[in-house]
C-alpha cells in the first residue's frame, strides 16, 4: 500500500481535506471523513469531503448528538461496518436527512485509540449494491486501517502539548522492520533481509505494535509514519 504522506501536502487543514479526497480516488468511495477528540490538548477535530450545504444541516440540526456511525464507533476498537447497525429511529433520522443531499448509508468507521485517551474516526462511504459493498470491504479494510491511524497521528500531533507526549520510542531493530513492513516485505523475506528468524522478525512486530498502541502490523506502519519515525515504503 502507498500511504499519502501528509507532509508533502499543503499545511494547515487543507492537507487533510486532501489527504481524504485523495482516500476517496484511490479506494472509489463517494466520501470520506475523519473526526478526531484530543483530551489532552482539549480539542476537537474534523474533516470531510462532504458539501457545504450537508455540513451545515448536520450541525444545525445536531445529528452528531445521535448519529449511531460515530456513537458505536466510538465504543468499539474494530471496524464498523454501517450495514450490520441497528436501523433504530437515530439511524432512521440521520440517514433519511443525509439521502437528501444524496449521502448513501452504505459506509466503515475505522476507530483509531491513541496512548493519551484521544480518539480517531475515519469514514468511508460509497453507493452501490450490498453485493458490491461485501466484496469491496475486504479488499480495503487493511489500508483503511493503516490510513486511519495515519491521518489520526498527524492531526494529534499537530497540537503542542499532544507533540511532547505522542512520541514513542522504539529501537533501530525495530523500526528497521517497520520500515520493511511499509515497503511491503513479509515477515520472511524480513527475516532473509536481516539474517534473522521469522519468528525474531514477529517478536520486534509485537514489541512495535505495543509501543505503538496499534492493534495490527498495518496500524503500526501507518503511525511510525504518521508521526515521523519511518518513512512510506
Amino acid at each position: 500500500m502507498d500511504i499519502v504522506d501528509l507532509s508533502t501536502l499543503p499545511e494547515q487543514d487543507t492537507r487533510y481535506d486532501e489527504f481524504l479526497r485523495q482516500v476517496c480516488d484511490k479506494y472509489e468511495m463517494d466520501h470520506a471523513a475523519y473526526a478526531g477528540m484530543n483530551p489532552a490538548a482539549g480539542t476537537i477535530h474534523g474533516h470531510v469531503t462532504y458539501g457545504d450545504d450537508w455540513k451545515t444541516h448536520y450541525q444545525e440540526q445536531g445529528l452528531h448528538l445521535i448519529d449511531p456511525t460515530l456513537h458505536m464507533s466510538q465504543r468499539s476498537i474494530a471496524p464498523v461496518d454501517w450495514s450490520r447497525l441497528e436501523r433504530g429511529k437515530d439511524f432512521q433520522r440521520v440517514f433519511r436527512d443525509a439521502h437528501d443531499f444524496g449521502i448513501p448509508d452504505q459506509g466503515i468507521t475505522i476507530p483509531v485509540r491513541g496512548p493519551y485517551g484521544d480518539i480517531g474516526l475515519l469514514s468511508a462511504v460509497r453507493e452501490c449494491s450490498r453485493d458490491e459493498w461485501k466484496k469491496l470491504v475486504p479488499n480495503v479494510i487493511s489500508d483503511l486501517q493503516s490510513l486511519a491511524v495515519h491521518i489520526h497521528d498527524n492531526v494529534m500531533t499537530s497540537d503542542t502539548i499532544s507533540r511532547m507526549l505522542y512520541h514513542p520510542t522504539l529501537s533501530s531493530r525495530e523500526l528497521e522492520i517497520l520500515q520493511w513492513a511499509a515497503a511491503g516485505k513479509s515477515q520472511q523475506d524480513i527475516g532473509d533481509i536481516l539474517s534473522i528468524s521469522h519468528r525474531t522478525v514477529e517478536v520486534h512486530l509485537r514489541s512495535s505494535r505495543e509501543k505503538l498502541n496499534a492493534l495490527t502490523t498495518p496500524q503500526a506502519v501507518g503511525r511510525a509514519i504518521g508521526i515521523g519515525l519511518i518513512y512510506p515504503g
